[in-house]
């Protein structure tokens, strides 16, 4: 019984398959290799789109770029992660501040506003942080 799905040919190459061995040598004649300028005509013009060759629009990436231009992007991760670190240790030290005055002796569960104000200090020294960023990266942009 055959198996459901096609087995390769062993003699097939990315160029297509390999021709058979010659009787006299039994060895396999490699195939001609062509390139596309090759198979199209005799003179190829360097702006013909068959012969992989830079077209008239196009332009090679070497010329454009200057190497002595280094554009200074912020990484965002890193500012995110900068603006929540302070935020958490900010908001503790804002939380057990308050909750060491005596405007704090009624609250019932201390925790709960220590958890609200870190969150909410974090939350806004991480946009801050963010908004640090897109800054940084728009003014790298004008250099």
């Amino acid at each position: 019984m055959s198996p459901s799905t096609p087995t390769p040919d062993v003699n097939a190459t990315s160029d297509g398959p390999v021709p058979a061995a010659s009787p006299e040598t039994g060895a396999a004649v490699p195939a001609p290799l062509t390139t596309p300028a090759a198979a199209g005509s005799a003179s190829a013009d360097p702006g013909d789109a068959n012969d992989g060759g830079v077209r008239g629009d196009e332009v090679e990436i070497e010329s454009m770029i200057d190497p002595t231009t280094i554009r200074r992007a912020p990484r965002y991760k890193a500012f995110f992660t900068t603006g929540a670190l302070v935020g958490v240790v900010l908001g503790l030290c804002l939380g057990i501040t308050w909750l060491g005055s005596p405007e704090s002796r009624g609250v019932l569960k201390p925790g709960v506003y220590l958890t609200v104000v870190v969150l909410g200090t974090t939350t806004l020294t991480t946009l801050v942080a963010g908004a640090l960023a897109i800054w940084a990266d728009k003014r790298s942009l004008r250099r």
